[in-house]
């Protein structure tokens, strides 16, 4: 063939395999490995949340997060501690926004609730059902811990009974000190510790305890009960020998063991703060005993994700990934290390560790029965009771 003939056949032929080609149907596609368990884009994003909680619970928190994120690397977690009531009031002025918070007690959400709605802007700023709800994370009842010797001698001008906020008030009320209830004279005054009430919980529990024991009651605090001047002059007494006012329990409670009795005799704490620091006194100032006032007040320690403008969806999801985790029953389990009693009824109390609390610190007060449960009033009640803690102006 001339070379010409050839070249038309070769640029034919090319043509057809082109046309073939482009005729054909498209072979099928196969997906590698990689492209099969490629997570979708929401699924590699880390999301950001912030936990605001109360103080005394730190040592737990923080070793349950520390679990959390082996299992849970999308959900960064920032822990925020501030005393419940200065938490509170924060949220309500907008300087603290949280996805989820979680006081020492539910009286605090309760507080808070009924000041957020006092704004038309605003929405329920808790959800009433579902896990996203308010529901308990572990509790713990309020305390009496002093000094071994100083407990003994307020319990014997008691009668031999437990401590009681009468014979507490007769102590630090009178000019007399000590001598006043049998203590020596070189002990000087009784030196009583409670938290700020306007800023923590346990300050407020333990005005509500006093105020209880003083009416003789377990629940129907009214207005009027708070408004009657002799109540407003035994409080006014009994405070006279709280020497200083801390903003968190869990600080309170360090000082008690740094300073000994040097600063406080007795204070008013959580049983958990108490467990955990029962130890750290041997070795200092002597021995701490626990004593149970005649009512109990629980602290439930409440979590609950905020329905606020600022909690995106994707922080919703991923808060209760973080809340879930707190209530699972291994993450319950733990909190008996450090002094907590569950709040999943399911966990024991009672185990056979060496090292359980509630066994080991018998000697030194620890209890698993308390006395009987009080009722926590009303907002406006407990507000009222702040605003007359404050008119007293003994906390400046």
């Amino acid at each position: 063939m001339k070379p010409r003939i050839l070249l038309i056949i070769g640029v034919l032929a090319a043509l057809l395999g082109v046309f073939y080609l482009l005729a054909a149907p498209e072979a099928p596609r196969t997906e590698t490995p990689e492209s099969v368990s490629a997570p979708l884009p929401s699924r590699k994003r880390v999301t950001d949340i912030t936990f605001l909680y109360s103080t005394e619970k730190r040592a737990w928190v923080e070793a349950a997060l520390a679990d959390f994120e082996k299992t849970h690397p999308r959900v960064r977690v920032t822990l925020v501690g501030q005393g419940s009531l200065e938490a509170a009031q924060g949220i309500l002025e907008g300087r603290e926004k949280p996805t989820v918070w979680s006081p020492a007690d539910s009286a605090e959400l309760r507080m808070l609730a009924a000041d957020w709605a006092t704004d038309p802007s605003h929405g329920p700023l808790f959800a009433t059902q579902g896990d996203a709800a308010p529901h308990p994370l572990v509790i713990t009842p309020l305390v009496f811990v002093g000094w071994q010797d100083r407990m003994d001698v307020l319990r014997k001008a008691g009668g031999g009974a437990a401590l009681s906020w009468k014979t507490l008030h007769r102590a630090v009320a009178s000019d007399r000190g000590w001598p006043a209830v049998g203590g020596p004279p070189e002990w000087g005054f009784v030196k009583l510790g409670h938290t700020d009430p306007t800023k923590s919980n346990s300050g407020l529990q333990a005005l509500l305890s006093a105020t209880l024991e003083y009416l003789g009651r377990r629940e129907g605090v009214k207005q009027g009960d708070l408004l009657d001047p002799g109540y407003q002059a035994w409080l006014q007494g009994l405070e006279r020998g709280v020497t200083r006012f801390e903003p968190s329990t869990g600080t309170f409670m360090t000082d008690l063991v740094r300073y000994g009795p040097s600063r406080y005799d007795l204070a008013l704490v959580y049983e958990s703060l108490a467990i955990a620091h029962l130890g750290h006194a041997q070795g200092r100032w002597g021995q701490l005993r626990v004593d149970y006032p005649p009512v109990t007040l629980w602290s439930d320690h409440p979590a609950a994700v905020l329905q606020a403008d600022w909690v995106t969806p994707e922080q919703r999801e991923a808060a209760l990934e973080w809340v879930t985790f707190l209530r699972s029953p291994e993450v319950q389990a733990r909190a008996l290390a450090f002094g907590f009693r569950p709040a999943d009824p399911s966990v024991p109390l009672k185990t056979q560790d060496a090292d359980n609390p509630f066994t080991r610190l018998a000697a030194q007060g620890i209890r698993v029965d308390v006395p009987p449960a009080a009722d926590v009033p009303d907002a406006s009640v407990l507000r009222t009771l702040l605003n007359l803690w404050s008119r007293m102006g003994v906390g400046r």
